[in-house]
């Protein structure tokens, strides 16, 4: 032996290195570490948790991950959220003090916490760290491993000096199986936990219960310190019987059928077709008890739950009930999904089919003189045109929507159609009310503001109206085929409308409102169409009728040469007539031009010429070119070459566009470029509208300067001051201003090329024509998705404006402000070009969830029978109830079994207990019923409760452990027994200092 170790070769050989850490060694001294970092070291004093402070205050936590080897772990720190000054630090903490962890297993003001963790509910812990398996690790199962991590913990805990107690999650995660240290200065908490699935026959009732816990604290004193037991035990309710859901689906084909008004189609239904709240959990509660005031054995049990102190209740809700609102929307927005066309769904296109007719018959066509016949609006000339084509196809059985429910939708889409339009003047003032839709809009309104938020439409307009049927014929009335054939009816309607000079019903006046949604500024565009069609129809009319009565005058000598008398008798005439059959607007198309070129009627274009030509005698028959389409005088302003009057011109008004007609026009002008030339030819674009009225101004005001037209047109660039003539006199003088003297200004370029042309002869700035034919055309092209597309933001409206009418009757904090944050996240959507479609179906699914809080509400005050006469006093305890159960996880029954609530509760249980025990049941009723076998209701055997569901038991005490003289330390076990499920879950305290 003294060799070898002389040996130097030996001895290198023969050396061991001790300071290479192990891989568990690494583990525990990673927990350290992270132990360290959170600073959960020494022991922080704290007063007792309030009652109630588990359920009502903020859990948190913070995680790591930590591994083992090659072995994942996960390290999650869970704390309740205190105030600063409940966790002030003790700086000289007593020797013999307690951990936190010690404390809370004594406190009684968190018994059966009903959310929180649940190491939380069975220890009434604060404050506790958990080391659990990664995430996709397998669970730690062998009783060596299990040993190995508790081993780990406890170093852990002893070198850090930690007082938070430590567990690590053993066995398959579903069974919540844990085991733990805590430990203090001289004090140890063991945290131990049994699970079966079958509660052993001699450990089913208290007293069994009481001899496990007195044979594990092993306590060598007699007698025993008394035991404070606590006991929940809770029973379901899942059968309502006589209250059962009384919400009732309505009946849609009596809807559509036309037998009840069509007013019924502006109603989204709402409200859940199945009972929301599923199961009603009653919990009788015993929170201080001790050994020998209550016997719970296997023969007897005196644990009446009417009996109870405390009673608490829980609802438990349908997971997705199935609500009318949201499976319409949830319906209707994957039809934006879809991909098929109207043609693809229905058949061959119109024109496909005119088209196997002989092409040589196409001129005769063209030349065979025939009368147009101008039909009465009514709705069964609207369908017959389309019911005509669509069977040439397809079988009229074969129709997605009957004739019935079609006539029914269009009725209420276009109530004027229900009324006979044979005179024109009829047809205008019914139009001007439809418009106007029976009430003023009040811009200051909640709805108002509403639909300009989420950019739909007005809530009295078409276009809602028309979101409402096709969201309705999407779910009821056969899906995307229904919906493909209502647009092209609707399609139709608006030709036939254009084509007739019909107003379309429901859409307010003037140019496209672009706050709206596309589709409503595309009906708003065709409206204004048909508009200028009948205003240059009736002038033209008009000015036929004027020049009539000219030539019957100049025929009968009375035409002589007052122009003062002649002048209204044609132009004058000719325009007031204009202006009245279109209040509001000008003489802007008199021609029958389409697109660039104009033309002219020979006869009226003869005598024109003559009128604008006069003689003035008294000026030796020079020719004066007569002033035309003069609207009245702008004040007392005269034009500075002669003293007559200075008139404001009619002129055209300026195109009314939609969105994206502005901006394509934008496009085009920025494509133009910033060089001189593009410059140029971008102002002249711009100009055309000055150019007419130039033109105009012109006309009316022959002689004419161009400082005339800017008096009257921009006022700011006509710069008057006053000078001194050369008589010594002050005098006005003005001039142009400075921008309008730049040489090649557009302004002098447009004077100089304007020719004396009134507006009712210029070429139109807004060709209604050709813009309804685009209008129509966009109209036909539309996709069943994309009218969809086009119609969610105002069935978006129409559901929130629905809600909010539900939630107003009852008036939940709650959905209101679900409500409010639904329309905020929706306008920040609905206003970007290509809303998110997985965000837009978050919206729908937010709208879901507040439409099953609305009818849990209205399920739980149906089966509390609140509103009902015979409540009387207790009505408004009732419905704070209620309100409780719908935002609280659980709420204490006020009076337990003897107070208003509890007494309708026990009747809730009695109803479903004679009901479910009428027949015979094989099953034995099992443990628990005893103590209600016993409670007879009017002499029959039926108990009043059934057996409990659950049954929780907390057993604690204080005693020395493991020897005599040892720290009296706390002690618990908490009891769970299910009917298939047996839990023990023990905290054993002992001392290590004297044992």
């Amino acid at each position: 032996m003294m060799a070898a170790d002389s040996d130097p070769e030996s001895e290198v050989f023969e050396i061991t290195d001790f300071t290479t850490a192990s891989e568990w060694e690494r583990f525990v001294s990673r927990v350290e570490e992270v132990l360290n970092d959170w600073k959960l070291i020494g022991n922080h004093a704290s007063k007792p948790p309030e009652k109630g402070e588990y359920t009502t205050g903020t859990w948190e936590e913070k995680s790591q991950d930590i591994n083992f080897a090659d072995f994942k772990f996960s390290i999650t720190h869970h704390f309740l959220k205190q105030e600063a000054e409940e966790r002030e630090s003790k700086e000289d903490p007593e020797e013999d003090a307690f951990p936190t962890a010690m404390q809370d297993l004594l406190c009684m003001n968190n018994d059966f916490p009903p959310r929180a963790h649940c190491l939380v509910r069975w220890y009434g812990l604060r404050e506790f760290v958990v080391i659990s398996p990664g995430a996709n690790c397998e669970a730690v199962i062998s009783e060596s491993k299990c040993n190995l991590l508790l081993s780990s913990i406890s170093i852990s805990l002893a070198n850090t000096g930690c007082q938070v107690p430590m567990f690590v999650q053993i066995q398959q995660k579903m069974r919540k199986m844990f085991h733990g240290e805590c430990q203090g200065l001289g004090v140890r908490t063991d945290f131990e936990m049994v699970h079966l699935r079958k509660v052993p026959s001699q450990y089913n009732h208290l007293s069994g219960l009481l001899d496990i816990f007195k044979s594990k604290i092993g306590c060598p004193l007699t007698p025993l310190p008394p035991i404070n037991i606590a006991i929940r035990f809770t029973y379901v309710l899942q059968d309502w019987q006589q209250y059962s859901w009384p919400q009732q689906p309505p009946d849609f084909d009596t809807l559509l059928g036309g037998e009840v008004g069509g007013v019924e189609f502006g109603k989204l239904p709402f409200g859940a077709c199945e009972d929301p709240i599923s199961e009603l959990h009653l919990a009788t509660t015993w929170p201080h008890l001790t050994e020998g005031i209550v016997v719970d054995n296997d023969v007897y049990s005196d644990l009446d739950p009417l009996q109870a102190p405390h009673w608490s209740v829980r609802v438990r809700k349908a997971d997705n009930p199935t609500c009318l609102l949201g499976d319409i929307l949830t319906e209707f927005f994957k039809l934006c999904s879809k991909k098929e066309s109207t043609e693809e769904i229905l058949g061959r296109a119109p024109a496909e089919e005119d088209g196997k007719d002989d092409i040589s018959h196409a001129l005769s066509k063209l030349t065979e003189p025939t009368a147009v016949p101008i039909p009465k609006l009514s709705v069964s000339n609207m369908v017959h045109s389309a019911r005509k084509r669509i069977s040439r196809h397809r079988r009229v059985d074969e129709s997605p929507l009957s004739n019935d429910a079609l006539n029914s939708i269009l009725l209420y889409l276009f109530p004027d159609a229900a009324i006979d339009k044979s005179s024109s003047d009829n047809s205008t003032s019914k139009a001007a009310q439809a418009n106007s839709d029976g009430k003023p809009e009040d811009k200051d309104s909640e709805d108002y503001n509403l639909y300009n938020q989420l950019k739909s439409a007005p809530s009295d307009s078409l276009t809602y109206r028309l979101a409402l049927c096709v969201c309705l014929v999407n779910f009821y009335h056969g899906g995307v085929r229904a919906v493909a054939h209502l647009w092209q009816e609707f399609v139709l309607e608006m030709r036939y409308r254009w084509e007739n000079n019909y107003l379309v019903y429901g859409l307010a006046g003037g140019p496209p409102d672009l706050r709206c949604c596309l589709l409503h500024q595309k009906l708003q565009m065709l409206n204004c169409c048909i508009e200028r069609k009948r205003a240059r129809d009736d002038g033209r009319k008009t000015a036929e009728g004027g020049k009539e009565r000219v030539r019957e005058r100049q025929a009968s000598g009375l035409g002589g040469t007052e122009n003062g008398r002649l002048r209204p008798e044609s132009a004058a005439a000719t325009m007031d007539g204009g202006r009245e059959a279109s209040p509001g607007k000008s003489w802007d198309s008199w021609s029958d031009s389409e697109g660039e070129e104009e033309f002219f009627e020979c006869l009226s274009d003869t005598e024109d010429m003559k009128e604008n030509v006069l003689v003035d005698e008294e000026k030796g028959g020079a020719k004066v070119a007569k002033p035309e389409g003069r609207l009245h005088p702008h004040g007392k302003l005269t034009l500075l070459n002669s003293q007559e009057p200075l008139y404001i011109p009619v002129t055209q008004e300026p195109a009314p566009m939609t969105e994206d007609l502005l901006e394509e026009q934008s496009e085009v002008l920025a494509k133009l470029g910033t060089s001189a030339e593009g410059a140029h030819l971008r102002a002249r674009m711009q100009s055309a509208c000055l150019l007419s009225d130039m033109e105009s101004f012109k006309a009316a005001n022959p002689g004419c300067s161009l400082e005339d037209f800017v008096r009257w047109y921009s006022p700011r660039d006509y710069v008057e001051e006053e000078v001194v003539d050369e008589s010594g006199e002050t005098v006005i003088r003005g001039d142009l201003s400075a921008r309008m003297k730049i040489p090649g200004n557009m302004w002098m370029e447009a004077w100089a090329t304007a020719k004396i042309t009134p507006a009712r002869r210029q070429r139109r700035l807004f060709d209604d024509t050709k813009e309804a034919e685009k209008v129509l055309h966009y109209l036909a092209v539309q996709k069943p998705a994309d009218l969809a597309r086009h119609l969610l933001p105002c069935l978006l409206h129409a559901a929130i404006l629905k809600e909010k009418e539900e939630e107003s009757v009852e008036d939940i904090l709650s959905v209101r402000k679900a409500i409010l944050q639904a329309s905020t996240h929706s306008s920040k959507l609905l206003r970007h070009p290509s809303p998110d479609h997985k965000k837009l179906e978050d919206v729908i699914n937010q709208l879901i969830a507040v439409e099953t809080v609305i009818a849990r509400s209205r399920s739980l005050k149906a089966k509390f029978g609140i509103g009902k006469p015979e409540q009387g006093a207790t009505a408004g305890d009732l419905e704070r109830f209620v309100s409780s159960l719908l935002e609280d996880p659980e709420v204490c029954v006020i009076g337990a079994g003897r107070g208003p609530a509890g007494s309708i509760i026990h009747k809730l249980f009695v109803s479903a207990q004679r009901a479910a025990l009428l027949a015979p049941s094989d099953e034995d009723a099992g443990r628990g019923a005893g103590a209600e076998d016993r409670k007879l209701l009017g002499g029959s055997s039926v108990p009043d409760f059934p057996p409990p569901a659950g049954r929780e038991i907390l057993l604690r005490t204080c005693v020395p452990r493991p020897a005599p003289y040892s720290k009296s330390l706390p002690q618990r076990l908490f009891c769970v027994l299910l009917r298939e499920d047996f839990r023990l879950a023990g905290a054993f305290s002992s001392d290590t200092s004297f044992f």
